[in-house]
């Protein structure tokens, strides 16, 4: 069964396919089918919301079961930022170096034990049926003093859990850890459940 993830970010479709294959389940972009999606405005207030706003939008266009995720980092010493908009932290969206930089920037000389922080994913997946599934995980950890490591994608150089940064774990170790693959675990168990 085929379903459209309302994202081109090859990254996130290849977690994805990792987790949702063994339930015959085919994860394709809009790109792989020939088609554009619209841009939709993320406008929504949490991470729940904007997946809602993504894959109902990809679901209305394709009229196939769409999934999409809203995924941030919150990082308690500024008080959750950047949170929903961490991947136009900096301005631009989707500039990993601009908005690692000014993550670094803002956490300059904060100690070790304020830089804690915690990933969120939202995952959304709406049928054409009207049937509507919403998982959310996070995944804690702390904010290093530098880029470490050249695996993963947004801030995971910077992230650490056990003093190692996401930028040093394979897709595979990552995925048993993290908050999109702890949610798409949550997202596969209720999958199962519907078809």
């Amino acid at each position: 069964m085929d379903f459209i993830l309302a994202t081109n970010n090859m990254k996130k479709l290849q977690e994805m396919q990792r987790i949702l294959s063994p339930l015959g389940i085919n994860v394709v972009t809009a790109k792989m089918l020939g088609i554009t999606l619209e841009e939709v405005e993320e406008n929504g207030k949490t991470f729940e919301e904007n997946a809602s706003i993504k894959a109902g939008a990809a679901c209305k266009a394709t009229n196939m079961p769409a999934i999409a995720d809203d995924s941030g980092l919150c990082v308690d010493y500024l008080d959750g930022a950047p949170g929903i908009f961490s991947a136009r932290f900096a301005g631009e969206h989707g500039n990993d170096e601009r908005n690692n930089d000014l993550l670094l920037e803002k956490l300059e000389g904060v100690e070790q034990n304020k830089r804690t922080a915690h990933y969120v994913c939202a995952i959304c997946c709406v049928f054409p049926d009207g049937r509507k599934i919403t998982v959310r995980s996070e995944c804690n950890g702390t904010i290093g003093f530098a880029r470490d490591g050249t695996e993963g994608f947004g801030y995971d150089p910077l992230f650490l859990i056990n003093g190692r940064s996401f930028g040093r774990y394979t897709a595979e170790e990552k995925d048993k850890i993290s908050h999109r693959g702890n949610a798409l675990r949550l997202l596969a168990k209720e999958l199962e459940k519907m078809i």
